[in-house]
């Protein structure tokens, strides 16, 4: 087979920081090292459906570095899904698409989802390299993916600026940190931030151990204490967030007055962090010299520091989850920090 000459690059799923870093190491990578033609495909899916595409020349990749955010768009369009569309073949429209567009590639970059329809689009028999990128951190097979940093940042900074106001009026605070079922960002962000608390989905939870640590705390005379708490955690179905249902089990059962911030959306958003950019981009150039030397059906990966690549049909359908006997939760524990299913007091 021949060095493939046109490229599509689609983004989809939610928006992180570094997807335009990418984009950019895709793109300029394409152009620079191997002379090839790269079209855009606007709204990630949704753009392949509706030939939404644009050619993405050297200068519209210039100054994209630092943006946040993605300029191509991006949407949750899942074509493999069965909607209420009858008679419309979502993969049919696709991979025709894909053809009449003269396509050699399609480079997706996105999350679990995202990784899951490239393998899918695979297997119908177009040529596809993924990309991994998300805040959560629990895309299987890569040790990290780009956002993840970013976000991290960004949690820590809240953390930070929280142990002031809790310190000032002897409260406990509750921070509420995304990632869907995984607890990366909330174990980073706890113990980067000097959380007390740490909860995470992947351990078990005993309120009742974590008010006991807590109430210690309050008779050793330590004025306040931050608890940092996964999104994802079990809760009962009458709390609309983890943060609501903590907060409310702490206070009932301390007396303390407890307060809850949910961080949200602010997480995903802004600059790219440095590492992230370069993470970003490693990914995006990588990407290219596999479709360079025709390896498709792959997806990129950081793995002990270095890049490579493995198989989409081992990624789609899993998730990477913080294993209970990682080393920083045993970290964690050696500091005195409570993470919920233990806490010695």
């Amino acid at each position: 087979m021949g060095k493939p000459q046109r490229i599509g690059i689609l983004t989809a799923g939610g928006d992180c920081p570094g997807i335009n870093a990418a984009i950019r190491g895709v793109g300029k990578t394409a152009i620079v090292r191997h002379g090839m033609e790269v079209i855009g495909i606007s709204s990630g899916f949704s753009g392949l459906i509706n030939l939404d595409v644009h050619p993405l020349t050297e200068s519209a990749l210039s100054g994209i570095l630092t943006l946040g955010g993605t300029i191509l768009g991006t949407s949750r369009e899942k074509p493999f899904k069965k909607s209420g569309n009858l008679g419309v073949d979502k993969p049919k429209i696709i991979k025709k698409n894909y053809r009449e567009l003269g396509l050699d590639c399609l480079v997706c970059i996105g999350g679990n989802g995202t990784q899951k329809t490239a393998n899918l689009l695979a297997e119908e028999g177009l040529n596809v390299v993924g990309i991994p990128k998300t805040i959560d951190n629990d895309v299987f097979g890569t040790d990290f993916t780009f956002g993840f940093d970013s976000a991290l940042t960004i949690a820590t900074d809240a953390i930070d600026r929280l142990h002031t106001t809790a310190n000032s009026h002897k409260r406990i605070m509750v921070i509420e940190v995304m990632g869907h079922n995984a607890g990366w960002l909330t174990l980073y962000a706890g113990l980067a931030g000097g959380g007390d608390v740490i909860l995470l989905p992947e351990l078990g939870l005993d309120i009742k151990a974590v008010n006991r640590y807590l109430l210690d705390r309050a008779y050793k005379k330590k004025p306040y204490s931050i608890v940092v708490v996964a999104e994802g955690i079990e809760k009962p179905k009458d709390y609309l967030s983890a943060a609501d249902y903590i907060a409310a089990m702490i206070e009932s059962g301390t007396k303390i007055e407890t307060r809850k911030t949910i961080l949200g959306y602010i997480q995903r958003g802004g600059s790219p962090s440095p590492m992230d950019r370069i993470l970003a981009t490693r990914f995006g150039s990588h990407a290219v010299d596999l479709i360079a030397s025709g390896n498709f059906g792959r997806m990129v990966v950081n793995v002990g520091g270095l890049t490579s690549s493995i198989p989409l049909k081992d990624v789609a359908g899993k998730t990477r989850l913080v294993p209970t006997d990682h080393s920083l939760i045993n970290k964690a524990r050696s500091l005195d920090i409570c993470m919920g299913d233990v806490c010695d007091v």
